[in-house]
């Protein structure tokens, strides 16, 4: 039995809250159970200096985690001087996968970056960032739609994430903290809204995990990813 009562295939409650954000061209407040993640997408009218004069943009993330998202006050980031490793994974990973979606050139020589910030942690941090991510950066791109100032529609498709791993023995779905830190193996899977895979990250805790026992994961992810592009598509319908 999970901590939760879930069955093994069944995400924590999800919602997405648009326009949270008073000036940021998007924004998204996601929560995925207890995990709460504010997005917001700004966009700036040059690219990074490295891409100048080559007619497309980019899109880029940051992440961080406020003082008391978890049970103990973490120490801010900035007073430390440096972001650390977790953290520049992170937004790696959240960069990355936006990326997968956009016709850069399409942007014109523009940079969008979109920030998540912690505001609640209980496991899946990452995974729920990439997917309220999406949805600001949807409506970053709609603002500039509305503005004319992109012709041809960036966006080509959903990204969503997830997380699974295999605990007690079982394959579940969207592993919260309890489950995450007593799991044998944990996983995040980044998929497409047309089921291609942009990333997964898995790792054994305990012993190692089977190519079958990855195979339901796998499985577990694709059926979590499209409930949550579904509930993506509602929320800028």
């Amino acid at each position: 039995m999970r901590p939760s009562k879930r069955a093994p295939d069944a995400l924590r409650p999800v919602s997405l809250e648009r326009a949270v954000a008073r000036y940021a061209e998007g924004s998204c407040f996601v929560k995925f159970g207890n995990t709460h993640v504010l997005c917001t997408a700004s966009l700036e009218e040059k690219p990074p200096a490295w891409l100048r004069g080559q007619g497309r943009g980019w899109v880029t993330a940051e992440y961080a985690m406020l003082p008391r998202a978890t049970l103990e006050r973490t120490r801010r980031e900035s007073s430390a001087g440096k972001p650390t490793g977790r953290t520049m994974e992170i937004q790696r990973l959240i960069g990355r996968a936006l990326r997968t979606i956009v016709d850069l050139p399409a942007l014109g020589e523009r940079q969008i970056t979109v920030d998540c910030d912690v505001i609640q942690a209980d496991g899946g941090t990452r995974t729920a960032a990439i997917t309220g991510a999406w949805v600001a950066l949807h409506d970053c791109i709609a603002w500039m739609k509305a503005r004319d100032m992109v012709k041809a529609n960036p966006l080509k498709d959903h990204v969503a994430a997830v997380s699974c791993g295999i605990y007690r023995g079982t394959p579940v779905l969207d592993l919260d903290y309890a489950e995450d830190s007593e799991a044998e193996t944990d996983a995040n899977f980044v998929l497409t809204g047309g089921g291609g895979i942009v990333e997964i990250q898995g790792t054994a805790e305990k012993t190692p995990f089977s190519e079958n026992e990855l195979l339901q994961l796998l499985a577990l992810a694709k059926a979590g990813c499209t409930r949550l592009v579904d509930l993506q598509k509602t929320a800028v319908a």
